[in-house]
């Protein structure tokens, strides 16, 4: 007598479809509840603005009387504006593990994380929700520089895509942030370690100065920077800068998606 092979039922596509659109409603709600905090510390978004606002005022406007710094046919402030938008990003995202810290020690990591909502979802909602952040610091940098005369493009559609970028950027450096919260598990270790990268990620990239002028060992860390190529992006969006878009736009995906990878798969470590 023989047994008839047991049939194991296919996954239907709507059901896939259901599955990745319930995904991506709990990134958004999780990207939601985190923008909600800046309702109750509004003042964040006006001291998070200073920094950008001197690097352009002062920095760029001393080094475009003085060119120091060769930028071609392109003022030094044009070239810089682009750079700064990139920084004021960098800066909102890298110290974003601490936040992930202080919910572990409130208990409000714990409770997430026993909900059916995959580690991916929480990561990557917090991770775009510091991308959103940081799209009212670029559109200060944008501001500011117009009134400084930067020539820049108002392209609605270009315009979109410098929010993009900036998201992408942003989100990359918040995972890394949220990564290195679960390897030292400590906020004030989080907050020397940021302190110790920020800088380093901001002169080894282009956001200051051509990569062409960099010493070689400089240029090799600039070209696996991906804040070099959310500079580039920037600078061809909004200054008309030759540059590869396609590889631009490659580089900071694939990183985004790497950090929350790798923050998720250290998420659980945090609730311990």
């Amino acid at each position: 007598m023989s047994v008839a092979p047991v049939v194991q039922p296919s996954v239907s596509a709507d059901t896939r479809w259901r599955s990745v659109t319930r995904l991506f409603s709990r990134i958004g709600t999780f990207c939601l509840v985190e923008l909600q905090k800046l309702r109750h510390d509004r003042t964040e978004l006006v001291t998070r603005a200073i920094q950008p606002i001197l690097w352009l005022v002062i920095f760029g406007q001393t080094f475009s009387r003085i060119r120091a710094i060769p930028t071609g046919d392109v003022p030094y402030l044009d070239y810089l504006a682009p750079g700064i938008i990139a920084q004021s990003a960098l800066f909102v995202a890298i110290f974003y593990g601490i936040q992930i810290i202080w919910e572990r020690d409130a208990g409000i990591l714990t409770k997430l994380l026993v909900t059916p909502t995959p580690h991916s979802a929480l990561v990557a909602g917090k991770a775009f929700a510091a991308g959103i952040r940081t799209i009212t610091q670029a559109i200060v940098v944008l501001i500011v520089a117009a009134l400084l005369g930067v020539d820049l493009t108002w392209n609605p559609l270009k315009l979109l895509a410098v929010l993009a970028v900036v998201v992408l950027g942003a989100a990359f450096f918040s995972c890394l942030s949220m990564t290195i919260a679960g390897l030292v598990l400590r906020r004030d270790r989080l907050m020397g370690i940021g302190q110790a990268i920020t800088m380093p990620l901001f002169f080894a990239s282009s956001a200051l100065y051509p990569i062409d002028i960099m010493p070689g060992w400089l240029k090799v860390l600039s070209h696996v920077n991906p804040l070099t190529y959310e500079v580039g992006a920037l600078r061809g969006l909004l200054i008309g800068q030759p540059t590869n878009y396609l590889l631009d736009f490659g580089v900071l995906i694939v990183a985004a998606v790497a950090g929350i990878i790798a923050a998720s798969s250290l998420l659980g470590r945090l609730a311990r």
